[in-house]
């Protein structure tokens, strides 16, 4: 027999147990249970008492979870039951409960959802128990719970299975219980810097913000096409020039491009803007940031990421984008400041070279192969060609590089900021410049958005912004090899029929 097959008469059987429970009346799905307890708080006010402290508690508790398993001994069985907040143990017998009441639990299963009232006890292995007066079926389950769900191979099921990983893999609860508390401890730091929440537009009739492949999108009624967001960058931006002047939004993003353990086509981003600054004033603010969260989060600054130990407390190593292609990409001027050695070289590494790929771009692809994946500890790379950089604000020395940094942390970038091009003359021409790419075959490349142009015409004061990806940041506080570890629903292809 197949374990799809086994699998199957399970379920079978759950169900032809669910209608016999029916016809003797057993209401599977009842709604009249209140639960009065989290588990956490039993165990926090009570665990450590000793078994005669816990004979003069009285109190009777009234709590609900999940079975979550079994060991029966006659006329008495003890199980696991499991909420929100964790597991305890909790103890039937006939003699307490009578014998009808008894053998109606003798018919539950694991994965069940009980009510339960009782009192407490230490049994004697020290183990806080609830000693069962009464309970109640709460849910029947009518698929049996897996016992080898969390292994190597059952890794897509766990994403696509979720409700069933939360059910039974502690780590992934956690994770997501940090990736709430992330969320959380950032809008408490940006709110007490003064910044205010908004939310902007996620269908847009021109997608900006990023040079990314949007995902398209009809409506009917009005009879047009729209993108689904790619960034909220020139939304917000938009609110700089009304004069609201810090500014942040934890937004989703959509784009349309390959799945890998780092990118998922929806995913979540911290943007925020601040007037009367720039990218300097972004590079302390970042490492306060960052630094902050590794304190409340982890309780040190030195953390650990997939065996590598990775220091962040700051200050943080910076290095010039051309300095970091020679001091750690192993590259000379020569080699990648001429465009046909910069091809060849990409080549060499594996890597294709479109006609329209300037310079600039062939630079950033070594980078992407030669430095990124070095860059380990906290590294602030800054001054990135401006060819590559359509919305940032040129060096005031030297205009073929922008005021630009990316943060790099385990090899990946986590965060980009800039000081900000509020120039309309300037913002249309690169514009300008990227629908010449399109038209040459670049499909991320920027459209042409006449009305930000325009707000910035009525004048955007100078100002510095930053676009922070949350997956990554859980990714590295919950040491998560996978960016779908971390995104509770991720996407994936369909489900193959059984």
């Amino acid at each position: 027999m197949s374990t799809n097959e086994g699998r199957s008469n399970l379920i079978k059987q759950r169900y032809d147990k669910a209608a016999l429970m029916e016809k003797e009346g057993i209401k599977l799905f009842p709604n009249n249970f209140r639960k009065q307890i989290d588990i956490k708080d039993i165990k926090e006010k009570y665990a450590d008492l000793s078994s005669e402290e816990l004979e003069k508690v009285q109190d009777v508790f009234v709590l609900a979870g999940r079975i979550m398993a079994i060991r029966s001994f006659g006329k008495a069985t003890f199980a696991h039951i499991q909420d929100r907040s964790g597991k305890i143990q909790v103890f039937f017998q006939q003699k307490e409960l009578g014998k009808d009441k008894y053998k109606f639990f003798k018919k539950l299963d694991i994965g069940d959802i009980i009510g339960v009232k009782g009192k407490l006890f230490k049994t004697k292995t020290g183990e806080i128990t609830i000693n069962v007066m009464d309970f109640e079926l709460v849910t029947k389950s009518l698929r049996p719970l897996p016992e080898k769900f969390h292994g190597l191979k059952d890794v897509e099921a766990r994403y696509r299975k979720r409700y069933v990983d939360l059910i039974v893999n502690p780590k992934a609860r956690e994770i997501f219980r940090v990736r709430t508390r992330i969320l959380k401890l950032l809008r408490e730091f940006l709110d007490k810097k003064g910044f205010m929440e908004v939310e902007t537009p996620m269908m847009q009739v021109i997608p900006g913000g990023a040079t990314a492949r949007p995902f398209e999108t009809y409506h009917n009624a009005l009879g047009m096409k729209l993108y689904l967001r790619i960034a909220p960058e020139l939304y917000l931006k938009r609110l700089l020039v009304g004069g609201f002047e810090k500014v942040y939004e934890i937004n989703r993003n959509f784009r349309n491009e390959g799945i890998s353990t780092q990118h998922n086509p929806e995913f979540t981003m911290l943007e925020f803007y601040m007037a009367y600054a720039d990218y300097n004033d972004l590079i302390e603010m970042t490492q306060e940031m960052f630094s902050t969260l590794a304190k409340d989060i982890l309780g040190t600054t030195k953390i650990t990421y997939q065996d590598n130990e990775i220091d962040l407390t700051p200050p943080w190593n910076k290095l010039s984008f051309y300095e970091s292609l020679e001091k750690i990409g192993g590259l000379s001027a020569s080699q990648y400041g001429d465009y046909e050695k910069a091809k060849e070289l990409v080549k060499e590494l594996g890597e294709n070279v479109k006609d329209y790929e300037t310079l600039a771009k062939l630079q950033t692809k070594l980078f992407d192969l030669l430095v990124e994946p070095k860059l380990i500890q906290p590294h602030f790379i800054y001054h990135y060609p401006t060819e590559v950089s359509p919305l940032s604000r040129r060096n005031e020395e030297n205009p073929s590089i922008t005021d630009r940094f990316e943060l790099f942390i385990a090899g990946r970038e986590m965060a980009n900021a800039f000081s900000e091009l509020n120039d309309p003359r300037d913002q249309k021409k690169r514009f300008e410049e990227q629908v010449k790419e399109k038209a040459q075959g670049e499909e991320e490349a920027h459209f042409m958005d006449e009305d930000y142009v325009r707000a910035l015409e009525y004048g955007m004061p100078p100002a510095a912004g930053e676009g922070i990806g949350i997956d990554r940041l859980v990714m590295l506080f919950t040491d998560s090899p996978s960016i779908r570890e971390v995104i509770l629903f991720p996407l994936l292809k369909p489900e193959k029929k059984e």
